[in-house]
């Protein structure tokens, strides 16, 4: 059971590392919809390519953000029945909806989203637009990225709850399992 915690602990830091290095396309989203809205409030002049690279910057920001918010534990929940479970009826939940949902849906994405990106490379997509930006690829690629980082997130919280729920006292102590499991025995 040590080795699957340690497993868990290695993909959510590789997440992680993705997370916060992708968090700083912030800075260059920002910094492109400050200029788009100035050259077209101040200058009159549009861009359909810093239009495109704003929602090229956006999906990139959440794609690389998905897993590390999903270790974390920063997803979207029904918190209002999830909070009245027990930590082992929520790592239940946990791992059956990482084996039977996320992970099944990562593995289909990530199967046709490398034919999509791959396609899209081989005959050099482009926007749609005359004046839109190039290598459409990058984008349906950081889809794949996204996805399997988020996949490595799955299966980070997955052994973490095998770990918590079948590791005994000590060792689920050491999973974010443990916090609701620590809240339990104080009230």
């Amino acid at each position: 059971m040590q080795s699957l915690l340690n497993a868990a602990r290695a993909f959510e830091r590789l997440s992680s590392f993705i997370g916060r290095l992708g968090a700083w396309l912030i800075v260059a989203l920002m910094l492109v919809i400050i200029t788009d809205v100035t050259l077209r409030h101040w200058f009159v002049i549009g861009s359909t390519k810093l239009q495109e690279l704003e929602w090229h910057l956006h999906g990139g920001l959440f794609l690389l953000c998905l897993g590390w918010a999903y270790t974390k534990g920063a997803h979207v929940r029904i918190e209002l029945i999830s909070e009245r479970f027990s930590a082992r009826t929520q790592a239940w939940i946990e791992l059956l909806g990482c084996l039977m949902l996320l992970i099944p849906y990562v593995i289909a994405i990530l199967h046709f989203g490398v034919d999509y990106t791959s396609f899209s490379y081989a005959f050099n997509e482009s926007s749609a637009s005359a004046t839109g930006l190039p290598d459409r690829w990058i984008i349906k690629g950081a889809i794949v990225f996204g996805f399997a980082i988020l996949g490595i997130a799955g299966i980070a919280r997955a052994l973490n709850a095998i770990v918590f729920l079948f590791g005994g006292d000590e060792l689920g102590k050491q999973t974010p399992f443990s916090v609701h499991h620590e809240m339990e025995g104080a009230s």
